[in-house]
C-alpha cells in the first residue's frame, strides 16, 4: 500500500527520468512574476496546459520579458510539485517563438525608453562646430578607432582625441561603455564624446541595446554621437543619442568641420567687411552731396562745388588707402590660414575680428572728422558771404536806388528834375520822381523824392 508522499515521489522520479529534457511549444498565460525573481507562468495551446516555473538564476539571462499571450519555446524538464501533486515543467530555457529573443528585447526596451521621452528631438543637444577636443569609447585595437582617426588627420589634425578603452563586444561591453561616457561627463576634458564600434551580427551589437547604457547616454550633459555598426544597423545607443553616424569615418567627419571649410569662411567674412565698408562710404559721399545742394545763395554753389571736388579727393584718398588696408588685411590673413593648422582657430578668428573692427571704427572716425572740418569751414564761408550781402546792407537801413532804364544810381547827375526812379529798400521797392538835384557831400544830400 502507498501513502500519497511515497506515490507522488515515485511518480515524479519516473516522470524525471524518462522527460529530463523536454522542448515544450505554447502560449504563456497568468504570468506571475515574483518578488524572489522567479517566474510563474501557464503553457497551453488548443488541447492542454502545463505550469512552468523559472527559477531566478535562469529568468535572469533572459534577453527579453515574458508577457502573457506571448508563443513561446521553453525547455527544461518535467516534474510533479508535490506539495499539490501538480505536473510542472522547471524551465532552464525560453526563446520566442518566430522572432528572436534579442529582437524582441529591442522592441520591449524602444517602446519602454520611447514612452519616456529619451528619444525625442528637443532634449538633443548640438554638436561644436570646432571642438578642440574629442572623446572616444572604443577598443583601443578596434578598426573603428583606426579610421575615425585618418579621417580626423586629413579633415583636422589639430584636434585633441582623448580614447577611452572599453570592450565593445560581450557581457561586460555595457557596463564599460556606460563608463566611459560617465568618466568624460566627470573630467569635462572633452567637449563631445563619441562612440563606436564597427559592423557586426545583431548578437554582436546587443551591448549597445542595454538599458543601463542608454540611460547613461540620456544622462550626459556632453553631445553624444553614436557610431556603432554599419549604415543599416540600428541599436537603442543609436536612438538615444545626439546624433547618430552610419559609420566611424561618418563620425570623424561630422564631429569636426575640415580646414578647408574654415578657410573658405574667413574668405567670406573679409568679403561682407569690404562690402560694408564700401556701402558706408556711398552713403557718406551722397550725403555730401546732399549737403553742397542746399547752398543759401545760388552762386555759393561754385564755391561748394570746389569744396566738393577737394572732398572727393580725399575721398578717393580715402578709398584707396581702405583699399591698400584690406589688401595687407588679405595678405594677413591668408597667412594666418596657412598657419592656422598650428594654433586655435576661434581664438586666430577671434583677434582677426577685433582687429578688423577696430579698424573699421578708426576709419568711420576720420571719414566723420573729415566732414566735420568741411562742414565748418561751409559754414564760416557762408557767414562770409552774407556779411558781405548787399542785402544784409540794407537791413541796416540803406537804400538802393535804380534809373528809369533800371540802372543803379551812383551820382545824382545821372537823373534830373522829372525822372522817374525806383528805391528798394530791405523789405520792398518805391518809386518816386526827382524833383531837384544837386551834388553836395555824401552826408548831406539834397536830393528830392516825390
Amino acid at each position: 500500500m502507498w501513502t500519497v508522499r511515497e506515490l507522488v515521489s515515485a511518480v515524479r522520479s519516473h516522470i524525471e527520468r524518462e522527460y529530463s529534457d523536454a522542448w515544450v511549444e505554447g502560449e504563456i498565460s497568468n504570468l506571475r512574476a515574483q518578488n524572489s525573481g522567479h517566474l510563474y507562468f501557464t503553457l497551453k495551446d488548443e488541447g492542454g496546459q502545463i505550469s512552468v516555473v523559472m527559477f531566478r538564476s535562469s529568468a535572469r539571462l533572459l534577453r527579453f520579458r515574458p508577457a502573457d499571450g506571448m508563443q513561446v519555446v521553453a525547455r527544461g524538464r518535467v516534474t510533479v510539485y508535490e506539495e499539490r501533486g501538480q505536473l510542472q515543467i522547471i524551465a532552464e530555457y525560453l526563446e520566442p517563438k518566430g522572432a528572436g529573443a534579442l529582437q524582441i528585447a529591442f522592441e520591449q526596451l524602444r517602446a519602454k525608453l520611447g514612452e519616456e521621452g529619451l528619444f525625442a528631438a528637443e532634449r538633443k543637444k548640438g554638436i561644436p562646430a570646432l571642438p578642440r577636443a574629442i572623446g572616444i569609447v572604443t577598443s583601443p585595437q578596434a578598426a573603428a578607432l583606426r579610421d575615425f582617426l585618418r579621417v580626423l588627420e586629413r579633415r583636422h589634425r589639430t584636434a585633441n582625441v582623448v580614447v577611452y578603452p572599453a570592450q565593445v563586444q560581450g557581457e561586460a561591453a555595457a557596463a564599460e561603455v556606460a563608463a566611459g561616457v560617465r568618466y568624460f561627463n566627470r573630467a569635462r576634458s572633452v567637449e563631445v564624446v563619441v562612440i563606436a564600434r564597427g559592423g557586426g551580427s545583431a548578437e554582436d551589437l546587443a551591448a549597445f541595446n542595454d538599458e543601463g547604457l542608454a540611460r547613461a547616454i540620456a544622462a550626459s550633459e556632453l553631445p553624444v554621437i553614436s557610431a556603432i555598426g554599419h549604415e543599416t544597423d540600428f541599436t537603442i545607443a543609436d536612438f538615444v543619442a545626439d546624433l547618430r553616424a552610419p559609420t566611424p569615418s561618418a563620425a570623424a567627419e561630422m564631429v569636426i568641420r575640415s580646414r578647408q571649410e574654415v578657410e573658405e569662411q574667413v574668405a567670406r567674412l573679409e568679403r561682407e567687411l569690404e562690402r560694408g565698408m564700401r556701402y558706408r562710404l556711398m552713403l557718406g559721399r551722397q550725403r555730401l552731396t546732399d549737403l553742397a545742394r542746399h547752398g543759401a545763395f545760388g552762386r555759393m554753389i561754385e564755391l561748394i562745388g570746389r569744396r566738393q571736388q577737394r572732398v572727393d579727393d580725399l575721398t578717393n584718398r580715402l578709398v584707396h588707402g581702405q583699399r591698400d588696408i584690406l589688401e595687407r588685411q588679405r595678405r594677413r590673413l591668408e597667412s594666418l590660414a596657412a598657419a592656422v593648422r598650428h594654433y586655435d582657430l576661434r581664438l586666430v578668428l577671434g583677434g582677426m575680428r577685433t582687429r578688423l573692427e577696430a579698424q573699421r571704427a578708426a576709419m568711420a572716425a576720420a571719414a566723420r572728422n573729415l566732414l566735420l572740418r568741411q562742414r565748418a569751414r561751409l559754414d564760416r564761408l557762408t557767414s562770409q558771404m552774407e556779411a558781405l550781402s548787399p542785402v544784409a546792407i540794407l537791413e541796416r537801413g540803406y537804400a538802393l536806388v535804380f534809373d528809369g532804364s533800371g540802372k543803379l544810381v551812383k551820382d545824382a547827375v545821372q537823373v534830373k528834375a522829372g525822372d522817374q526812379i525806383r528805391a528798394q529798400v530791405a523789405r520792398g521797392e518805391l518809386d518816386a520822381t526827382v524833383k531837384k538835384t544837386s551834388r553836395g557831400s555824401r552826408t548831406a544830400s539834397r536830393t528830392g523824392l516825390q
